[in-house]
Formats: C-alpha cells, structure tokens, sequence
C-alpha cells in the first residue's frame, strides 16, 4: 500500500477531535463542544463521503480515491469498523464529561430517570404550551411509504399492537430546556421531554418504549456543471431535493427491539449496511447549546495581539502605501479587514472594488460595505461561488441582496470552483489588495488560524487584477510571475520548486521545504515530497486532517488540533538561503489543484517572513497539541521534549514581537 486511503485518513484526523474531548486538561465545556464538534463532522462524512461511496454506479474511481485496488465493499467495511472503534470511545468520553459536569453543579440529565420530580410541573406546562405545538406523529403502515428528514431525529413509539413515528421539533425548539433547582442547573433533552408525555399524545395506547432514530442522506447536490440555462435555478432545485437523497446510515438506540427494527428498515427499504447502532441520542452537536458562563469551564479569553501599525489608523489604505501588513487570525482582530472594506465603501477617490466569496457570514458586515459602496456610486463586482457545500443557500440569499443593490453578481464556473480568498480595491492611480488563507467571513475568523496580507504591492495587485479580470469576463491572463494561481500553472510550478530543492541537496546545498496544509493527498505531490527526502531534502509537513502520504522516520507528519482551527496553507522552500514563503487557500488536493481557482501569495518582507517561519517553529515543536501521524495512522503524542503549545506561543509571540520596529 503506497498511500493512507482518504476517508480513513479523514477518520484519524476526526478521531484527534475526539482525543481533545478526552484530554482532561482541557475545560470541561470546551471538551463537550468537542464531542459536539466530531459528532458533527461525522455527520457530514456519512452524508457526502459515505453517501457517495455507497452510489457505486456514480463512483468516479479517479475522483474518490486513485488506488487501483479500490473496492467499495471492503473500504465501507473499513470505515464502518473504525467508526465503531471510535464511537465507543466517544460515548466513554462523553459520560465521563457529564459526570465531571454534575459534581459542579449542571446535571445534563440523560434519562428520564435522572429528571427531578421538582420539575414535574414545569415540565408539563412546557410541553403543552410550546412542544405539542410542532408534534406530527405517524403511525407506521405496511400501505403507506415511510419518509424521514436528513438529519432530522425522531422517537419511534412502540406500543403492543404497532409503531408510530414522533418528530423531535429541533427545527422550531432547543434541543435542551434548562431549569435551576437551588444552586443547581439541571438540563433536560427535548427527547425526554416528550418521552415523559407520549400519554398526552397517544392517551389511548400504552407506550411499551420509544427510541430515538435518525437517518443521513446524500448531501451531494446533482448539477451537471458543465451548465447551460439557470445555474441559481439549478441549485436552488437542488437544495430542495437534498432531504430526497440516498440513505447512507440509519441510526438507531441500540436498546430498540429486533422486530421493530426490521419493521422500520423494510419500511425504509435499507439495506444492512445502512443500519448503525446508536445510544439514546442522536445529533449531540446540539451540545453547543449548552452555554454555561463559569470561567473555570470555559477557555481563558484571549486578546488580541497588537498590530500598532494598523492600530488607530485614519485611512488604512494610505497605510498600505507605505507598507505592507500581515495579519494572523483570530490572534489578532479581524477589524483590520472590516475596516478595509469600509473605508473604501466611503472612500470618494475610490473607484471599484472586486471581491470573492466562498462562504460568508449570515451577518456579513463586508456584504454591507459593499452594498453602500455600491449606492455610493462605486462599481463592485462580487464572485459569487454557490456551489459551496451546505452554505449555497446563505450564498444565494445574500448575491439577491447584493445584486438588488446594483453589485454585479457572477455566479461560479463550469467545471471549477472558485476557493480563493481575495479583494482588490481600485482608485484612479492606485490599486490595494487583500489575500487570505481564509474565507472573507468575520464570524469563522474567529475559529480558524489564517493569515492575511494587507498590501498595495504594484507587481501583487496588478496580478490580482488579471484573476478578477478573468472571473468577471474569462480574459485570459498573462503568465503569473509573482502570484500562485491554480488552472494557471499552480501544480506545475510547485513540482518545480520541490525540484529546485531537490537540485540543491545533490549539490551538497542546504535544502528544505515545509508544507503546512489542511488536506495532503494530490498524489505526484505526495511521490515528490517522498523523492525530496530521500535525496536529503530536510522536508516538514504540518498536515491537519486528509493526509495520504505514509510517514516514514525521514519524513515526518504532524497533526495539531487545539482550540482554534488550523486553517492556514503555507508553502515554504529554502531555495539556496533565498528563502521563499507563499500563503493561500490552496490545499494539495486533486480538487484544489485542478477543479478550484486558488490563488497563493508571496510573503516578501523579511520581518513578515520570520513571523511565518517563527510561527510553523512552534508548531512543529508542539508536544502538547501537536501529535506525529504514525505508518499506522495513529495519532502518536511525542515524547515531551520541548512542552511548546503552539497557539499559546503563536499568541504570546505576537503580543510581544509584532510591529516592534514600527
């Protein structure tokens, strides 16, 4: 075997989620918001990745995984073993939480039994002013098809004679009601909340069980992308039928009785390899729910580190004239780029602003400026991508607002996704560019470690111009000199610098490469990487989740999930003490590479470049965080050598060392 296959690979990263729930050093509700965060990941890979595998007639063999050897069959088999290893550990984890949680005083109360009869009353009132409100039961017949929602979770109600099905309204209600008895919180699931009055909805009937059930589809949505006609019409259709997809996994409470999970797989018409076994619950992301303001729970707040240069500033785009301005999110404030996008919206001499979008915020601040630029008379134009996975419709409702307000809209590319994460603003002698590692949207800055340049850069923001000239009216640009542009030479220009590097070392020269990417499986990368070792390139790779390359004693992988979402791509070559560092929203993936327009940028400055290699300093130091990608595709703690927490030093650094010379 040459290469870790991508969905178990993707399985390992998403099991480094569930060893943050486990790690006792971490907050206790920071570690239930882990245990949210990979129930709601492994949702999602039942739905796309699961759900496309299981379509065997629409398996692409190139697209879902380059072995040769690939076999659907025995790969479902493999997840589904490892998907249980884990859920064992998941389920340990998440009762050891709960109780550590009840001996501070917040009882998530996990079965009916646990409930106060204090809260009997309020209870009852509850549930019949709001929750019998949204209640639709049905009863289960052999004549009538039996449709459930994706992702949706419902009680099947046993009764001696029959089975009926009670949605649990998650859509209208939270998923938890919260009451205070004394000094205590006690927290109780909507599921119980309806199982303790399934009397009041079937008074006639005499309820032998009830037990939760849920069923994830095909996410995928169905376009020819090769389009002709309607795109938005297309997608919009798409979104609708999303609740019609495949099934890929039925979930159900493992206590449920063997007669009556037959009867509801004969009704679904699923096969055994759609059936998983499940605890009482489903959907435990709804734990982000669960808000409890106590400091010794919770992360420590972080402020942000300073940018002085930035800081203060009247008119950031004259700023940008004298220099240009990293930044590094969330360690310092997003306010830098909000301010961008403002300015410029009021800014007279501004003339046009070009932007894409991949996934914005539901309340996108930079989507305002660019509608008030747009009334203030400035030309803007948008590249809308709505082909982004679960964020089409947030995407689509805001390019009508948008367009309503006179921005031109162009919507996606047959064939391509546009992934890049970039802004130009235009005055009449001037153009001020932003390049990101993530998407331009406030509320994921947040969460997610990115870097963005701030710059005015002649040789940058003319190239930049060529990319929106291209999206916007598919002129053919010039040869990218400065910038990384995929469709545009990305892929080869990236083997040729892993071979620049190779060169190097056969002269007897230092050579090294780090590679720092959310996903690593573009497979000539992964064979250059491996031949860069071998020929005494010192080669680094902070690999966050898909990582196809198997590591070896020479080239190592290291894999670091901490609060914050590692999210940054950057490329870094040594080039003969030249030393070259390009930032981007490029991962090394086929998709990346040759289905998305990315765009990736040079860092220049010397002090800026000594803040990127400061930064991946840390992390591959990190032996609290970080974790070693083992040739069995382990997570493997290092031994503590160092005791470098990444993030913390990343923070700490910053606060002390940027903007010191200015």
């Amino acid at each position: 075997m040459k290469y870790f296959d991508r969905d178990l690979s993707w399985l390992s990263f998403n099991y480094r989620v569930l060893m943050e729930a486990m790690d006792e050093s971490v907050p206790l509700l920071e570690r239930l918001r882990f245990i949210a965060i990979y129930s709601s990941n492994l949702d999602e890979f039942f739905r796309v990745r699961v759900a496309d595998i299981r379509n065997i007639k629409r398996i692409d063999k190139k697209k879902i995984n380059k072995r040769l050897d690939f076999d659907a069959k025995t790969l479902l088999a493999d997840i589904h073993k490892e998907v249980s290893h884990q859920l064992d550990q998941y389920g340990h984890a998440m009762r050891e939480i709960i109780d550590q949680l009840k001996e501070k005083g917040h009882f998530i109360c996990t079965d009916t039994a646990e409930i106060p009869s204090d809260l009997n009353g309020d209870l009852l009132n509850y549930f019949k002013t709001y929750v019998a409100a949204y209640l639709q039961p049905k009863k289960l017949n052999e004549n009538t098809e039996l449709f459930l929602d994706n992702q949706a979770i419902y009680l099947a109600v046993h009764f001696a004679d029959d089975i009926s099905i009670l949605n649990i309204p998650t859509d209208h209600l939270s998923r938890f009601s919260q009451f205070q008895i004394g000094g205590d919180t006690y927290y109780i699931f909507l599921d119980d909340v309806i199982r303790l009055h399934l009397n009041l909805v079937f008074p006639e009937k005499e309820v032998k069980g009830a037990f939760s059930i849920k069923i994830n589809k095909d996410a995928e949505l169905q376009i020819d992308d090769e389009y002709s006609g309607n795109l938005v019409r297309k997608i919009e259709k798409q979104i609708q039928k999303r609740n019609l997809g495949t099934p890929a996994r039925f979930l159900f409470d493992i206590k449920m009785p063997d007669e009556m999970l037959a009867s509801l797989t004969g009704q679904l018409q699923l096969s055994s390899d759609d059936v998983v076994t499940g605890g009482r619950y489903h959907n435990l992301n709804d734990f982000f729910q669960i808000n409890i303001k106590d400091p010794e729970l919770n992360y420590s707040p972080q402020p942000y580190a300073p940018a002085h240069s930035l800081q203060g500033s009247r008119f950031i785009l004259k700023k940008l004239e004298e220099q240009d301005h990293l930044l590094h999110f969330p360690y310092q404030s997003y306010d830098y780029v909000l301010q961008f996008f403002n300015e410029a919206a009021i800014d007279p001499e501004v003339e046009e602003i070009n932007v894409t979008f991949y996934r914005m915020a539901k309340k996108s601040t930079i989507a305002e400026a660019l509608i008030s630029a747009s009334n203030n008379g400035k030309k803007v134009a948008v590249f809308m991508e709505v082909k982004a996975r679960f964020d089409e419709k947030n995407n689509l409702d805001w390019a009508r607002k948008m367009r309503a307000a006179g921005i031109k809209i162009i919507y996606s590319l047959p064939g391509l996704k546009v992934h890049a994460k970039v802004a130009l603003i235009r005055k009449k002698n001037k153009m001020y560019g932003f390049f990101g590692t993530g998407n331009l949207n406030e509320k994921t800055s947040e969460i997610y470690c990115d870097h963005g340049l701030l710059t005015s850069n002649d040789h940058l923001t003319k190239e930049l111009h060529h990319v929106f000239q291209y999206l916007l009216t598919k002129y053919t640009p010039p040869p990218f000199q400065k910038l990384i542009v995929s469709q545009f030479g990305a892929y080869e220009k990236f083997i040729e610098k892993i071979d620049r590097e190779i060169q190097h070392a056969e002269a007897g020269l230092e050579a090294r490469i780090i590679v720092k990417v959310n996903n690593l499986q573009e497979q000539t990368l992964i064979k250059k990487l491996e031949a860069a070792s071998r020929k005494g390139v010192d080669v680094k790779l902070i690999v966050r989740s898909i990582c196809c390359l198997i590591p070896t004693n020479d080239l190592k992988v290291k894999r670091i999930v901490d609060r914050y979402l590692e999210h940054g791509r950057v490329f870094y070559f040594h080039n003969n003490d030249e030393q070259e560092i390009y930032l981007g929203s490029a991962d090394w993936m086929n998709r990346n590479l040759h289905r998305r327009i990315e765009v990736c940028f040079p860092v220049t400055d010397d002090r800026m470049k000594q803040e990127i290699l400061t930064i991946l300093k840390f992390q591959w130091q990190d032996d609290i965080k970080g974790v070693w990608l083992s040739p069995k595709m382990k997570n493997e703690r290092p031994k503590l050598e160092h005791k470098i927490r990444a993030q913390l030093a990343t923070y700490d650094y910053l606060k002390i060392n940027k903007d010191k010379e200015t």
